[in-house]
């Protein structure tokens, strides 16, 4: 479940504009994921089996995110140093860990977004109350895909969905993000956190 969370990396929305949205350019997405470095939202994610998961998301760009899951799965994911690391809590052996840059998360958690970039969005469409927008490495289309979900007025990303290299999808809804929230570096921090964990 976390696996295919990570290799890919929601429909309940909250207060949906009455009347119907013009789709939103690209450049004024990527303005908005550039607006801010720090983040915080509680998120619900759906996964490929069916099950659903809830918890909390910490975003520090360029490169780092901190999932939290609440009981009953008490997981966690960071990204962090280049690395996504999965944490079981089952477990005390050391985080299974991939590249950051073979996952779509890598996508949004760059330096510098920039969605109008060559072959990186193959997908940017408007049902009239959201606009989607789907983006993929353009260098390695195989990594799978992320459609990035936003409603407009002010911008906000309301959900995602990744698709990994196998054809399985999660989707995660987010609540309201709170932006420009003070994050510490240890929350992102792969081996710190897993010499807590042996040490415990």
């Amino acid at each position: 479940m976390i696996r295919a969370f990570v290799l890919a990396l929601a429909a309940t929305f909250t207060a949906l504009p009455a009347l119907a949205a013009e789709k939103i350019p690209l450049t004024r997405i990527s303005s908005y994921l550039n607006s801010f470095t720090t983040a915080k939202a509680d998120f619900t994610q759906l996964n490929g089996d069916g099950t659903i998961s809830t918890g909390t998301l910490f975003i520090k760009r360029p490169g780092r995110a901190r999932f939290e899951y609440a009981p009953p799965s008490d997981a966690l994911v960071i990204a962090g140093g280049s690395q996504v690391a999965i944490f079981d809590p089952k477990s005390n052996q050391p985080p299974e860990q991939y590249p950051l840059g073979r996952t779509p998360l890598n996508i949004i958690l760059a330096r510098n977004v920039d969605l109008t970039g060559q072959r990186m969005v193959v997908g940017h469409s408007s049902d009239g109350t959201s606009t989607s927008v789907v983006a993929q490495d353009p260098e390695h289309p195989e990594y799978g895909n992320i459609r990035l979900v936003f409603t407009d007025d002010p911008v906000q990303l309301r959900q995602w969905v990744i698709t990994d290299d196998a054809g399985g999808q999660t989707t995660v809804v987010l609540g309201d993000m709170t932006t420009g929230v003070d994050l510490p570096p240890s929350l992102f921090n792969i081996v710190q956190e897993t010499q807590e964990r042996l040490d415990q």
